[in-house]
């Protein structure tokens, strides 16, 4: 990796002023499922009142409609950010397309489950038994504390159907308070090795960098090339980010192994780099 990769900076506030526009992750960055990361949330409204505009780009099925549901539900302060778009707000054209199926599903659509609260009210599917199903939707594990792997025979019959799956939520795993959980996006990448087929809405694939992008041009009235995502995801975030060809600032949260040398032999291994590091967004 160059001199250039994974710069270490003290806040937002050494490079804001480089960037017209933010894409920030939520989960992870903004809080960690259980609470609100108020530094992080104070150097997004600082450079909104300072510097540019804030766009929150997150991986979550739910429409960026709900989102705010759930950041009342979290107690998080207002005035960081000017819009949301969601992975779920990425894949409604895909599935209104699709409605109202029969689709088969995997993971939860309820509220208490979360994953796919919210997208089946605006798209409506009918979920069936695999053997009537005309495709797979997958918003998450049918449990948390599910193993991926468990899955195998299920992916293999599915596979044998021929039928592709739409993954609402690409994400592999977060944290959540402190613990790894399994996401959707964990099923979806194991169907692709099976040799399923599979179709993604959120980060790093393009359509939510689309609507992020459309969202920027309508409100500053011009497309900005000068954007800085800011995630803690390699595979969604940075990745995204190199593909878009964005800067970005990794949030490093010890994910990605325990060691420096764990961490830089992860990311040579699969070609992933981010510009700048923190080890929590501030200003």
């Amino acid at each position: 990796m160059t001199a250039q990769t994974f710069q270490p900076i003290s806040g937002l506030a050494d490079i804001a002023f480089e960037y017209d526009a933010i894409f920030c992750d939520i989960w992870g960055v903004v809080h960690n499922g259980r609470r609100p990361n108020f530094s992080a949330c104070g150097a997004l409204e600082r450079y909104r009142d300072e510097v540019g505009t804030v766009v929150l780009m997150s991986n979550t099925s739910r429409p960026s409609a709900y989102v705010p549901e759930s950041f009342a539900q979290l107690e998080m302060p207002d005035g960081f950010f000017d819009a949301i778009v969601t992975s779920g707000d990425a894949v409604v054209n895909e599935l209104a397309g699709r409605s109202p199926g029969p689709a088969f599903l995997i993971g939860t659509v309820d509220q208490e489950g979360e994953e796919g609260f919210g997208l089946f009210d605006q798209v409506p599917m009918n979920f069936a038994d695999m053997d009537d199903a005309a495709f797979v939707v997958c918003t998450g594990l049918y449990d948390h504390g599910d193993d991926p792997e468990s899955y195998d025979d299920l992916l293999e019959d599915l596979i044998g159907r021929e039928l592709e799956m739409v993954c609402t939520n690409p994400d592999v795993k977060v944290q959540i308070d402190g613990q790894e959980v399994w996401c959707a996006g964990a099923i979806a990448q194991l169907y692709e090795r099976m040799g399923g087929t599979v179709v993604y809405g959120g980060k790093p694939h393009p359509p939510i960098y689309r609507l992020g992008r459309a969202w920027l041009e309508e409100t500053m009235g011009f497309a900005p090339d000068r954007i800085l995502m800011i995630g803690d995801n390699l595979f969604t975030d940075v990745l995204g980010a190199q593909r878009e060809g964005i800067d970005c600032l990794f949030i490093q949260d010890g994910l990605y192994g325990k060691t420096v040398e764990e961490f830089r032999a992860l990311c040579e291994k699969h070609g992933v780099s981010a510009r700048y590091q923190m080890p929590e967004l501030a200003w």
